[in-house]
């Protein structure tokens, strides 16, 4: 049998700081995928252009106070009471920017949809518009609500890493590497033209094997996870390019296309393929979820009995992977529905024929989205109980602490 290694730094003090083999791994393994990550940034951030393309006056979107509001005629709107209607003059005072401490009087147009009443004392948002004279226009653009969900955002954080100790610690730093991922490697290549299905497969690879070593190293239950998240990614990918192939169904018919073909005037944004980008990221937090549950299982399995052959353990992670299934699935397609209930009820409200309904661009995305995640998540089950039950058990996995130095015998008197 293998002699385990351990790794010594010489005691500081009274202090003796000891690594095993495995924590030496995990901690080149992340530093070379952070390494990879940063020049991915750097690359993607360099000749990157942004902003509204062909735009008559620049904006700007400052935090101003409501200093006085000078009149107010607003009242409860006839067909929605709970939402008022009407008008207000402001006086404000701009908090940032360039124009700070300037005050401005401004009117401000409530209705239905645009309800933001303004009271004395309040913070909103305005938007700043130089004119082509030189002058410089104000309107309210919304309430200020940086405050409450930042707030909102550090209490679940809060409480992930206390329910959760050092693994929901862990997963944070994982979460906060999976958004880096999107924000600065995917956005920006998608924007300068790189195909986004391969951009988004990249960020799938980079998040997950983050988010494993960081959990759980590699090992026994990090290796099959990564590679079934991986292939469960490309089974929904795949299933969709072929189906939506087959069904004339691309990024040029899901919502906001209008808006990105305009802003191509920066540069050709491939659109045809952000529908197949967008389900490998949206099945990827899914197919995780399954992927590690029933790999941790299964190795929980071979420890506790370690007489099973390697077909029960198979049996045992398929098991416990019909039960995560359905409810992942159902998670899946929920989701799908949520994001788009508005549109939903108001094309269930004209009461128009199935035959029109399933042939709405709408409706063919939402279902070839949903039903691809899904795909992804059934396939990735078998893959992960075979991986965990009959390769895994063949990886060597040394502890991630070492056993304590025996205590010396005491010779008798």
């Amino acid at each position: 049998m293998r002699k385990k290694q351990a790794y010594e730094i010489k005691p500081v003090g009274t202090f003796h700081i000891r690594f095993s083999h495995d924590i030496l791994v995990r901690i080149f393994a992340l530093l070379a995928l952070f390494s990879l990550t940063a020049i991915l940034m750097i690359y993607a951030a360099a000749g990157l252009h942004t902003g509204l393309a062909g735009r008559q006056g620049a904006s700007d979107y400052v935090k101003a106070r409501v200093e006085a509001v000078l009149s107010s005629d607003t009242s409860p709107d006839n067909a929605y009471p709970e939402r008022r209607t009407g008008e207000q003059q402001l006086r404000i005072r701009i908090l940032e920017g360039s124009y700070s401490g300037r005050q401005m009087e401004i009117t401000n147009y409530v209705n239905v949809l645009h309800d933001i009443e303004a009271r004395q004392g309040m913070t909103i948002v305005v938007q700043l518009t130089h004119q082509s004279d030189g002058s410089l226009s104000a309107s309210v653009y919304n309430y200020d609500r940086s405050g409450v969900l930042i707030l909102f955002g550090v209490c679940v954080l809060a409480l992930l890493c206390i329910a959760g100790g050092l693994k929901g610690v862990q997963s944070l730093f994982g979460i906060l590497f999976t958004v880096l991922c999107v924000v600065f490697i995917l956005l920006p290549f998608v924007l300068k033209g790189a195909p986004p299905i391969g951009i988004a497969l990249l960020v799938v690879v980079l998040a997950t094997a983050v988010h494993f070593i960081l959990l759980d190293g590699i090992g026994r239950k990090t290796v099959p996870a990564l590679i079934s998240t991986v292939a469960g990614a490309l089974f929904s990918a795949g299933a969709a390019s072929l189906v939506g192939a087959i069904a004339s169904l691309n990024g040029f018919h899901m919502q906001e296309a209008e808006a990105l073909l305009l802003q191509s005037a920066h540069g050709q944004i491939p659109i045809h393929g952000l529908l197949v980008a967008g389900i490998l990221i949206s099945a990827h937090g899914a197919v995780m979820d399954v992927a590690i549950t029933i790999a941790s299982a299964v190795d929980e399995f071979r420890r506790e009995s370690p007489m099973h052959s390697d077909t029960d353990r198979f049996r045992f992670g398929m098991r416990v992977g019909r039960d995560a299934m359905g409810t992942m699935v159902n998670t899946l397609v929920l989701a799908y529905v949520g994001s788009s209930l508005n549109t939903l009820l108001l094309l269930y409200s004209y009461g128009i024929s199935f035959a029109q309904l399933i042939n709405t661009d709408l409706i063919g995305v939402e279902l070839l989205e949903g039903l691809a995640g899904s795909l992804g998540i059934i396939l990735t089950v078998p893959l992960v109980a075979f991986l965990s039950a009959f390769l895994a058990g063949r990886l060597h996995t040394a502890p991630t602490t070492l056993p304590k130095k025996p205590e010396p015998v005491k010779q008798p008197q």
